[in-house]
């Protein structure tokens, strides 16, 4: 553990990488004449397998070396859970398309937090140890529950708020939404996507061999990173080069084929680039975030997602999602980002009791 942890200074770089996450996916918004596979698997090259290992390389000493001597387990089954979480973040994207930012991000991360915050101190046996012997743990959980409460909230708002658009105005803020379909998405989704945090958990060794090697404490977790990312790339890569070959888009990155002609290929590459990065960067902000939580690292995941969820509902707000929703029902979605404000308030004050 690190000795000179500062669980509030954690709370605001978990608030930097939810705010990452939330807005990562802007700039694809923007993205011409593009497939979705296309430019999903162009960021995803960013997100998956540059930006880990590039930034691994500058800020960890001797990666390759910490890599190498640590045992097998701690690196595959990094790669397994990221394989896992592959398919929560290829099914996120669809859940955007779907449901939009708000009510997408909401359903998708409420499940995410339960089963990334909870499942870790489960398996490792010490849940009754950290959480419920204490009055720190039991304030976590406290932070916990009013996280779900906020998710919820939100959530609620944004069903509401969908239930009284016509389906030209529900057209008009998201083009392919589908209600049904995307709850259904986002239930797997949230599943699969809290293995990010299994797959960390399981990589757990490596921070000490890279701190071993003189790594400072902010940074011995990018090395666990480029473990699990490459493992969603493998999902996402295979996934996408499927779809490529059924629908021949291949050509699009040349700006061939119908879809394609007339595309602004040099602002396609550098847009697909920028949300790219910026999905990893929620991870960056992540690590250094959980190297500052103290025993209760595993509670970086809830205020991962509560700061995901706050920053996606306001982006909600940007692009004028909730236009249309009433008076009654924006005051709800307000209320659930209060609830979740309050909740990382709460976690960042428990987490300093137990440091």
């Amino acid at each position: 553990m690190n000795g000179n942890a500062n669980p509030l200074i954690g709370v605001l770089y978990h608030w930097l990488g939810g705010f990452a996450s939330a807005t990562f996916y802007v700039p694809y918004r923007g993205v011409k004449r593009w497939s979705w596979e296309i430019y999903w698997l162009t960021g995803g090259i960013f997100s998956w397998l540059l930006a880990p290992w590039f930034f691994a390389a500058i800020q960890t000493n001797d990666l390759l070396g910490v890599l190498g001597s640590a045992p097998l387990q701690t690196l595959v089954w990094p790669v397994v859970f990221g394989l896992l979480w592959g398919f929560g973040g290829l099914t996120y994207g669809l859940t955007m398309r779907y449901l939009g930012l708000s009510l997408g991000m909401a359903v998708v991360l409420g499940l995410c937090t339960v089963f990334g915050t909870l499942i870790p101190p489960l398996v490792q046996g010490d849940f009754h140890e950290k959480l419920l012997a204490t009055a720190s743990g039991r304030i976590v959980l406290l932070g916990l529950a009013i996280t779900l409460a906020g998710i919820a909230t939100v959530a609620f708002a944004g069903a509401r708020k969908d239930a009284a658009l016509s389906d030209a105005e529900k057209a008009e803020t998201v083009a392919e939404f589908n209600f049904r379909k995307g709850v259904a998405v986002a239930i797997f989704s949230g599943i699969m996507s809290s293995c990010f945090a299994f797959g960390l958990a399981a990589g757990e060794p490596i921070k000490a061999i890279s701190a071993a090697a003189g790594t400072g404490p902010l940074w011995t977790g990018l090395p666990i990173l480029c473990l699990v990312m490459f493992g969603g790339l493998v999902t996402n890569g295979l996934w996408c080069a499927w779809l490529i070959v059924k629908n021949r888009s291949a050509g699009q990155w040349l700006g061939r084929g119908a879809v394609a002609t007339g595309a602004p290929l040099g602002l396609n590459y550098l847009l697909s680039a920028l949300a790219g990065t910026m999905w990893y960067f929620q991870f960056f902000f992540y690590t250094m975030g959980e190297s500052q939580m103290g025993r209760f690292g595993f509670s970086s995941w809830t205020l991962h997602m509560a700061s995901i969820i706050i920053f996606g509902t306001l982006w909600g707000f940007a692009f004028k999602e909730w236009k249309a929703a009433a008076p009654r029902v924006k005051a709800m979605v307000w209320s659930g980002i209060g609830l979740l404000v309050l909740a990382t308030v709460v976690i960042g004050y428990g987490n300093s009791l137990g440091a």
